[in-house]
């Protein structure tokens, strides 16, 4: 078959083996008129195995074979793909392990779309450190081990270069690692990928503590639709993402979507406060892990948050007052957990007053929509006098100190007084001459008032 640039058969009902495909390269004369080199079999009924023939396309920058029925593995050879920058094969049924020689000699990968296939095995080290990957999406696979401390190279791909100015050029945008069997803890790394706008990592076995710094991701903060720029025409970019209790498909919307899932891992300790600090978030999920302490009393600072899943886990204390700030919430979940007082009431809240299941499994909740009321409090209590309650204790030791280092400086004083003769008479002679003093203006003033009533 003769190479054409680009070829779009993508959304018909083409089935067969992936053969008579164009197998030799173009040199930037051939295509410079027709953008670069790309193949678009996506959605269709294509079976059996990716040809070899392919790995002769040193030219194709953009390969989708996505939602066909392709079995076997990555060809080895794809190393020789070398100007490859978008792979996409989810929705498949390949299987194997992904070869190292996938990132090949010159690194400029940068979408990589495995999801929804039965790749096994441990990661390639080579994959973490591509300075140029923005998008990775291995989701729905049964790959395992440990994500590594991420250290990535120094080469840049030069076109990215419109990105540079935004300073996510070399930070990844999506991770999606869902239904794997990832192990070990997040690692830290992971925060310096400023313009991380999609992590999902829910349904691993991942442990440890949730990472402070992910309060640093600056892409949950900002809208990053400026990185439509970096999509080129006819390419696809699908992304599912658990939004509001169901799987949702985000397409030409995607740069819209800002999601952390960290749910149905083993992760301990408590929800860190500065993820309060990204206000871009629409979606967080932290349901099915082993978290404690309560839920962060500015939570209300989320302002997008759309959907709240916190489920599932150890949670106790009040549900923060300004949770009622949270305008844009139409899903919350705080089931199964150690929560105690007034149920919230006011602003988005009112929406979530006839779904009981939304607080179930919390024995201390009271108020509507629960049964259960909330007698053994003033009628007007409100979830502030709760937390104000629990913080009572605080001000008992508060004032404990105060009256304890009164009567420390009061002894040391009386005691000294005691040892030292000398400081005591001065003391008292200092005393007396004040008492004098203070006797004198009195009396001064005394007598002008009554001068002042003769007068008049």
């Amino acid at each position: 078959m003769p190479i054409i640039p680009v070829i779009n058969l993508s959304h018909n009902n083409l089935s067969g083996p992936l053969t008579n495909l164009p197998n030799g390269a173009l040199d930037f004369f051939h295509y410079r008129d027709f953008g670069e080199p790309r193949l678009y079999l996506q959605n269709n009924n294509f079976n059996g195995s990716i040809p070899r023939s392919l790995c002769k396309r040193g030219d194709l920058n953009d390969l989708d074979l996505s939602r066909n029925r392709l079995t076997g593995q990555i060809p080895n050879c794809f190393k020789n793909m070398y100007s490859l920058q978008f792979l996409k094969l989810r929705s498949n049924r390949l299987s194997g392990i992904i070869p190292s020689s996938i990132v090949g000699p010159f690194p400029v990968l940068s979408v990589l779309q495995l999801s929804d296939n039965n790749f096994s095995g441990e990661l390639p080290v080579e994959l973490w450190n591509l300075s140029s990957l923005l998008v990775l999406d291995l989701g729905n696979n049964a790959f395992h081990g440990e994500i590594p401390e991420i250290r990535k190279t120094d080469k840049f791909d030069d076109s990215l270069w419109f990105l540079r100015e935004t300073g996510v050029s070399d930070s990844l945008w999506i991770l999606r690692l869902r239904n794997n069997n990832f192990t070990g803890r997040i690692p830290r790394s992971l925060c310096k990928n400023v313009g991380l706008q999609i992590l999902d990592i829910a349904h691993n076995n991942f442990t440890g503590i949730i990472p402070c710094c992910l309060g640093e991701l600056q892409g949950m903060v900002d809208s990053n639709i400026h990185y439509m720029e970096f999509f080129r025409d006819g390419a696809e970019e699908e992304f599912d993402q658990v939004m509001k209790g169901t799987t949702l498909e985000y397409t030409k919307t995607w740069y819209l979507v800002s999601n952390m899932d960290l749910s149905s891992n083993k992760l301990v300790g408590e929800i860190p406060v500065e993820l309060t600090a990204l206000q871009g978030l629409v979606g967080l999920n932290l349901s099915n892990n082993h978290l404690s302490g309560g839920i962060p009393n500015n939570i209300g600072n989320m302002t997008a948050l759309n959907s709240l899943d916190l489920s599932g886990n150890k949670l106790d204390g009040p549900i923060p007052p300004n949770i009622t700030a949270l305008t844009f919430l139409s899903y919350l979940n705080l089931s199964n957990n150690n929560l105690s007082g007034p149920i919230p009431t006011g602003n988005q809240f009112l929406t979530f007053s006839t779904d009981p299941s939304i607080y179930a499994g919390n024995k201390g909740l009271c108020g509507a929509p629960l049964p259960k009321k909330c007698s053994h409090q003033d009628p007007t209590a409100t979830a502030k006098n709760i937390y104000e309650a629990n913080h009572e204790p605080n001000k008992v030791w508060f004032y404990v100190d105060i009256m304890c280092g009164f009567a420390a400086g009061f002894w040391g004083i009386v005691v000294v007084l005691m040892l030292k003769k000398q400081w005591r008479h001065k003391l008292f002679i200092f005393a007396e001459e004040s008492m004098d003093k203070i006797h004198v203006a009195v009396m001064v003033r005394v007598n002008k008032m009554k001068r002042g009533r003769e007068a008049t």
